[in-house]
């Protein structure tokens, strides 16, 4: 059997083409000004800046969790908008009046809704609801789930660009200060869309 000069060809294109595509993504280990290159027998090694594991470099946005690609932009419903210094200032006023109140509700077991709610309004702060203005001050409060851990989270609109988050429940309760989400206000989203 003959093979043609063209198959040759063929051959050493494919060969060459699957050669490039696997070294994609790799150190070189050609030749060098300061060295030649590994033996056959030598073991490659990943060099400390490059791991197989993981994705491709130059898709991991710096800020992502455990370097997922495209984090931010599948997440971005999640992530809050930034506070301006003045606002988180004010922020950090409201959540210091906040938390001593929850922590006393807390100690005494006391963490449905209405009644959280009740000791919250003592702080001067408006009601959510059609009365409201919904701006600067506006209190939210809301009982979890019943298939979650009982408790309520609680929401403040300080600001345009300010909330403090909170919640009380059997376990535990906390107090943070977050800057607005961008489809659901001051409480944190929990699905996707």
């Amino acid at each position: 059997m003959q093979i043609s000069r063209y198959r040759y060809v063929a051959a050493g294109l494919f060969l060459g083409a699957a050669l490039t595509l696997t070294a994609c993504g790799q150190q070189g280990t050609g030749p060098t000004v300061a060295g030649s290159a590994p033996s056959l027998g030598a073991t490659l090694s990943p060099s400390p800046t490059h791991s197989p594991v993981g994705p491709a470099r130059g898709n991991v946005e710096p800020d992502s969790h455990d370097g997922a690609p495209h984090y931010r932009e599948n997440n971005g419903f999640k992530i809050p908008k930034d506070m301006s210094p003045a606002s988180e200032e004010i922020a950090r006023k409201e959540a210091a009046r906040i938390e001593p109140v929850l922590k006393r509700l807390w100690t005494a077991k006391v963490w449905d809704a209405k009644s959280v709610r009740a000791a919250l309004l003592k702080l001067g702060y408006r009601n959510e609801g059609q009365d409201s203005e919904q701006g600067r001050g506006t209190l939210f409060v809301r009982a979890h789930a019943p298939d979650s851990n009982p408790g309520a989270s609680v929401a403040l609109n300080v600001r345009h660009d300010a909330c403090v988050t909170a919640f009380v429940q059997t376990t535990n309760h906390q107090v943070t200060v977050n800057g607005r989400f961008l489809e659901t206000g001051c409480f944190e989203p929990r699905g996707g869309h």
